[in-house]
């Protein structure tokens, strides 16, 4: 478990989440622009 931590270290792991969470509130903003757009 000691090998997996040195690969990714705690910085690493932050940055990836934070960039997932932001990643996934654009699309979902996208999705939504969509769709009100098809329903207008």
């Amino acid at each position: 478990m000691s090998d997996m931590e040195e690969k990714f270290p705690r910085a690493l792991w932050v940055r990836l989440i934070i960039y997932l969470a932001v990643g996934h509130v654009f699309a979902a903003f996208i999705y939504f622009l969509f769709e009100v757009g098809a329903g207008q």
